[in-house]
């Protein structure tokens, strides 16, 4: 089994929830895990701080140069949009920069080739969302990873909820056999 993770969420996510995040991040890349993130301002920005070495994340740009970042992951395909189509609620609402912030998402819960699912996603949204079922429009830009994730049954621990750090360290101790 892959060892990445999608380490994504809310903008809006608390500053406690970003400094365990950030330290989630460090803790993950010592057992030699690779993130996958979007560069966004809170939750992403958070989970990337906490990785030390270039090598071992993977940011995905809705546009080359978003939010100031300089990864050179920027590329949308028309395989990546055609996941907003089929994960989004309402694209034909979403405008052109919308739907490549749509995206992106799929990229970080898939890879850059759409083929190499993460292992799974660690989030924070308002609203504690952890599958598609339960995505609401509070969940943000998010619930679109999650419903991928979901579909694809990829374990999903929004730290929003109680029980997800618990169940994120049971799953890491089966499949991985490490202890955060």
């Amino acid at each position: 089994m892959n060892k990445i993770y999608a380490g994504i969420g809310s903008r809006e996510t608390p500053y406690e929830i970003r400094n365990l995040m950030t330290e989630l991040a460090q803790r993950l890349e010592d057992h030699g895990f690779i993130l996958r993130s979007g560069a966004a301002d809170g939750a992403d920005q958070a989970f990337e701080k906490g990785v030390r070495n270039e090598i071992n994340k993977e940011i995905y740009l809705p546009w080359k140069g978003f939010n100031g970042h300089a990864s050179p992951l920027f590329e949308i395909s028309n395989d990546a949009v055609a996941t907003v189509n089929n994960f989004h609620s309402r694209p034909e609402y979403l405008n052109n920069a919308a739907i490549k912030l749509m995206a992106r998402n799929s990229y970080q819960v898939l890879g850059q080739r759409l083929d190499k699912p993460a292992c799974f996603v660690l989030c924070w949204t308002p609203d504690g969302c952890e599958d598609h079922a339960s995505r609401k429009r509070v969940t943000g830009g998010t619930g679109q990873a999650i419903s991928i994730a979901h579909f694809k049954n990829i374990p999903i621990f929004n730290l929003k909820n109680l029980d997800s750090l618990a169940r994120l360290k049971e799953h890491l101790l089966k499949n991985f056999h490490c202890v955060l």
